[in-house]
């Protein structure tokens, strides 16, 4: 495999881009190619066949765009589509997703009582707590369906009384009492850490997947000797099913330069 493939990192909307910006981070001469699904924003609400069906076909445009890797930058994917985009990718890319990394690197710190937020069908599947009772059945989990934030986010109510109110009225709930750690189990939810951690008063552990998924994808790259190589700057390429002049401001404020947002139906 060509080294200077690009990584190719998909999503429904704008969080994923908390994961593309930790990995242009982490890996600054690595291109990447960004896939917004913005047509069918927002996936936690979609049935599981529809997002199959939205994950297969955005795998694909990536794999014919020669991506050496596909990160599923999307909870919701990642809990019901992975083995799908996994079967698309055999002997061509490598695939990701965004939930055994956070739970690896769960199970290793010292929580005891962990509280899981994410979208209501990341929470049905009920993927991380299965996962992180599996490696470590000591653990407590306690996971929380919070359909109203990514929505939020996507309109852009950030640290403002609209989203302080639908904050509190999520996290005030009693299975969140006493929690150490708090997983935030959607791509998008890392562009309210900040509120979050405001309403805990910095008394518990976020758990952030944009970071972890990052170190894990260079860690990955590593190991396979498939890092790039070349020394020009990297080059990234933004598109999405449905043109978004938010998702354009959004890309742009992330990577601090103008970007050509590209539209494909596919």
């Amino acid at each position: 495999m060509n080294k200077n493939k690009a990584i190719g990192i998909f999503d429904s909307g704008i969080g994923g881009l908390t994961v593309a910006h930790e990995i242009a981070k982490k890996m600054p001469n690595e291109d990447l190619i960004y896939f917004g699904d913005t047509k069918h924003l927002p996936y936690g609400e979609k049935s599981e066949d529809a997002i199959v069906r939205f994950s297969k076909n955005i795998t694909r445009f990536l794999i014919q765009h020669n991506c050496k890797m596909v990160v599923i930058a999307c909870n919701t994917a990642s809990a019901l589509a992975y083995d799908i985009v996994c079967k698309e990718c055999k002997n061509i890319a490598i695939p990701v997703n965004v939930i055994d990394p956070v739970v690896d690197f769960t199970c290793k710190t010292n929580a005891y009582k962990i509280g899981i937020i994410g979208t209501k069908n990341t929470i049905c599947s009920n993927v991380y707590a299965r996962k992180i009772k599996a490696l470590n059945p000591k653990l407590k989990t306690n996971s929380l369906a919070t359909p109203l934030l990514v929505p939020m986010i996507e309109e852009g109510f950030h640290q403002n009384k609209i989203s302080k109110t639908i904050l509190s009225n999520y996290l005030q709930n009693s299975e969140f009492r006493n929690i150490d750690h708090l997983i935030l189990g959607c791509t998008h939810y890392p562009l309210i850490e900040e509120e979050i951690k405001q309403f805990y008063e910095h008394n518990i552990e976020i758990i952030n997947s944009a970071k972890i998924v990052s170190k894990h994808v260079k860690e990955t790259l590593d190991k396979m000797n498939l890092s790039c190589v070349k020394g020009s700057k990297a080059k990234h390429k933004f598109y999405v099913s449905d043109y978004n002049r938010s998702f354009e401001q959004s890309a742009q404020y992330f990577f601090g330069q103008r970007i050509s947002l590209k539209q494909e139906n596919i």
